[in-house]
């Protein structure tokens, strides 16, 4: 498809996989039409649940991203039910990501 984007998305145990994403569309739902399984909760930027890292390229929220304090905004940190990309990109994903930035009260 024209316009389309590549977005490699990378786990921290060394799997990968690309997906492609048009412009409207966010790296979620990308990711789902290719039945990669990630996680989200509210799907507007307000849970963190989506979170992603980005490694390469450039996107942008759909909408401000709630969720995200600006020093996760500034380490690159994105939320995938919101994000488009730009560029093609890189982007770090799965539970160690989320982990990073949202502690787990369960521990």
């Amino acid at each position: 498809m024209s316009g389309t984007h590549r977005v490699e998305l990378v786990w921290r145990d060394g799997r990968a996989e690309a997906v492609a994403v048009s412009p409207d569309e966010t790296v979620l739902d990308a990711a789902e039409a290719a039945e990669l399984g990630l996680p989200f909760g509210c799907l507007t930027g307000a849970c963190a649940t989506c979170i992603g890292r980005l490694l390469d390229g450039a996107l942008e929220h759909r909408r401000p991203p709630r969720a995200l304090k600006e020093r996760y905004l500034a380490d690159e940190y994105v939320l995938l039910c919101i994000a488009q990309p730009r560029t093609d990109c890189r982007i770090e994903v799965g539970s160690a990501v989320h982990s990073d930035i949202v502690s787990n009260p369960w521990k």
